[in-house]
């Protein structure tokens, strides 16, 4: 309705001046400018207003922007010597290029005020005709250095249905057509790099020109680092702490690990939550967490494995005795043992505690030949019983070779070779991603 108004009001003469009537007359805004002698050619340049958000999930970065566009229309020449500023809803009235962002999911024209839209016409019949828009871009992301990567989006300009028989594009200064980039924020990126090519489109209808402005974005990792890298780091230090503590204290060290290890998987997935769902990206990120993960985890099977080792010791007297010193330590600091009576009430205990193992072990000696006895009486099953036997005694003493003297001695060993094995891991996870 108001566009019906407005060319009732331009038939009728009454809102353009006669320079503007003048240039009208004759006008045909469906004809591009030398329509019978060759090629249109508009020079584009950009101001980048802001990147609002850069979303690794949608793999897509929203912009605001002012396009810009120059051609030649030798219909709108004029004599005088200075420029004509027109309302942004006359560009109805000329023919203006089809320009389209190749990549934009969704796009809008500011209108707030009025619809955001300049036009200039100059007396060599030179039309600028500017624009600003917000639009959201796909912009294709290679996670695997995710958050030690630099990604590099594209913002492309291409006219939908002039090929380049009828429409030539070009930037007007080169890389300096595209401005504003240098006091850019942005909250984790950094721009590293920037630069404009040209190029054609090839689709089935034609060929058809394109303008193509790169810009590259590092990421900052020190958000990372605050956000997950030391929290992950921190928690495996702690799991390391079980080591200090002894052996007897089960419930101690199994909450140690049992907390770890589920603070850790919490950490995990509230790391996953900002990055896409897909399975062909091992991040980064993802490889560190899993390294303290199995740190983590690998503190706790080895109290497991310690313990089952004391419990099963083959030197019952060795682990009465280094128990009982534990023990008596223990009442030391507990307060337990005084000054008087503390060497006899731990002779006492070492007494009672030396003739329980070896009570313990004439039994288990005992009993073993009780069963070779007994086992001679019967005749010795022959075929896969014996087979299975053997086996069985081939693996026992397999792993009599691998038995650990001490079992206390796990500890004291996994109290160097863990924090050395994370040291040594960290300094090959952070130069393969930081400089590879």
């Amino acid at each position: 309705m108001e566009d019906s108004l407005l060319s009732a009001e331009m038939k009728e003469g009454d809102i353009l001046p006669p320079t503007i009537q003048k240039l009208m007359q004759g006008y045909n805004k469906y004809l591009r400018p030398f329509f019978d002698n060759g090629p249109v050619t508009v020079g584009m340049s950009l101001d980048i207003a802001s990147i609002d958000t850069i979303s690794e999930i949608n793999m897509d970065y929203t912009a605001t922007i002012f396009l810009r566009q120059r051609w030649t229309d030798e219909r709108l020449c004029f004599d005088g010597n200075k420029s004509l500023s027109l309302d942004g809803r006359l560009v109805e009235l000329l023919w203006v290029p089809d320009t389209f962002i190749v990549d934009s999911k969704k796009s809008f024209l500011h209108d707030i005020t009025v619809e955001n839209r300049l036009v200039r016409i100059f007396p060599n019949g030179t039309v600028l005709y500017a624009l600003r828009i917000t639009t959201t871009v796909a912009c294709s992301m290679d996670l695997t250095k995710y958050p030690m990567d630099t990604q590099t989006c594209t913002l492309q300009l291409e006219s939908w249905g002039y090929n380049v028989k009828d429409v030539l594009f070009y930037w007007t200064r080169g890389n300096a057509s595209v401005s504003g980039l240098d006091t850019l924020q942005l909250a984790q990126y950094t721009l590293e790099d920037y630069y404009t090519s040209e190029s054609e489109a090839v689709y089935e209808t034609g060929n058809y020109p394109r303008l193509i402005f790169h810009f590259q974005l590092k990421r900052s990792i020190l958000y990372f680092i605050l956000e997950t890298y030391v929290p992950s780091s921190a928690l495996v230090v702690l799991s390391w702490v079980s080591f200090w503590i002894s052996q007897s204290s089960v419930p101690a060290r199994i909450c140690i690990g049992v907390t770890t290890v589920l603070t850790m998987t919490t950490l995990m997935m509230g790391a996953r939550t900002s990055l896409p769902n897909a399975n062909c990206f091992i991040k980064a990120i993802d490889v560190y967490l899993g390294i303290c993960f199995s740190f983590i985890f690998g503190a706790l099977i080895e109290y497991a494995v310690a313990h089952f080792c004391t419990l099963h010791q083959p030197n019952a007297t060795n682990a009465f005795r280094y128990g009982q010193e534990m023990q008596d330590r223990e009442d030391e600091m507990n307060g337990i043992v005084t000054s008087l009576d503390g060497p006899s009430l731990r002779t006492k205990r070492r007494r009672m505690m030396l003739a329980t193992g070896a009570m313990s072990s004439c039994s288990l000696s005992h009993t073993s030949e009780m069963k070779e006895d007994g086992g001679g009486d019967k005749e010795p099953e022959v075929g896969n019983c014996a087979k299975s036997w053997a086996i069985i005694r081939r693996v026992a003493s397999m792993l009599y070779c691998c038995r650990v003297e001490n079992p206390h001695y796990i500890d004291n060993y996994s109290r160097l070779t863990f924090p050395l094995s994370f040291i040594f891991i960290n300094l090959l996870y952070w130069t393969y991603y930081l400089y590879f």
